[in-house]
């Protein structure tokens, strides 16, 4: 398509950030607006001094009134009693002595809760999962640092992806926001980033998803099926999304 102006590319930005993306990446903007990344670096600039958004490293965060379908205490209240024996059931596949890389989401912090009086060695960027374990004397807890992503509490961008770079890890137990037959998507670059390094450093992997996840797609690919190690969902889980996880390979359990 033939370049933009500038007004016309602001106008395109506002829309980006207003709709499906909270972050947005400016490399992936270079590409889907045709646009030098200095153009882009100005047009950033103009938008966060008129207090549309705010620039962090690689990009631009939303900074205007959105829904609460990323904000933690609104997930945190969504379907909490199947969140609750995914987390029973998945603390049991853990094993006292372990390494736990555990990622962000409402659903990893039902795991925690189930983990207090276990001998763990954890590391998560998610500020609620670690204040779950603040009194326990048995965890112990390392934070990756980084970036503090608004609402969600979660630790992000280069430097929580350098510090888990350094680590491996028995077990990753994380949450996602789509399954689907081609694997794992999520919607923020930032998010997508820490989750793949997550995944390279740690020998296995459980997701942990309750069935409203299955069958969502969003604009980032983040896993491939086979990737996987075991899936957790609860019973309302269909047999046809309980058919491709088994299909994939990946072991599935309903709690």
């Amino acid at each position: 398509m033939g370049r933009m102006g500038s007004v016309e590319r602001q106008i395109k930005l506002q829309e980006l950030l207003t709709g499906v993306d909270e972050f947005v990446n400016l490399s992936d903007l270079c590409r889907r607006l045709n646009a030098s990344r200095s153009s882009l670096r100005r047009d950033l600039i103009e938008l966060e001094q008129r207090g549309i958004l705010r620039r962090v490293h690689g990009g631009a965060i939303s900074i205007s009134q959105r829904d609460e379908s990323m904000d933690y205490r609104k997930l945190a209240s969504s379907r909490h009693e199947e969140k609750a024996r995914i987390g029973k059931a998945t603390a049991a596949l853990i094993e006292n002595g372990q390494t736990v890389i555990m990622g962000g989401g409402s659903t990893t912090v039902e795991v925690a809760r189930h983990l207090l009086d276990r001998p763990l060695q954890i590391i998560t960027n998610s500020m609620p999962l670690a204040q779950v374990f603040w009194e326990s004397r048995q965890v112990e807890v390392t934070l990756t640092g980084g970036y503090m992503y608004p609402r969600l509490g979660i630790q992000l961008g280069p430097i929580c992806e350098r510090m888990l770079n350094g680590v491996t890890a028995d077990v990753l137990v994380m949450g996602v926001r789509g399954i689907t037959q081609s694997g794992l998507s999520d919607g923020n670059s930032l998010v997508v980033g820490a989750i793949r390094t997550m995944i390279e450093v740690s020998s296995k992997v459980i997701i942990v998803a309750d069935h409203s996840k299955f069958g969502q797609v969003s604009m980032l690919h983040v896993a491939d099926l086979r990737d996987l190690d075991v899936i957790v969902s609860d019973t309302g889980l269909s047999p046809e999304f309980r058919n491709m996880v088994e299909n994939s390979g990946v072991q599935c359990i309903l709690a």
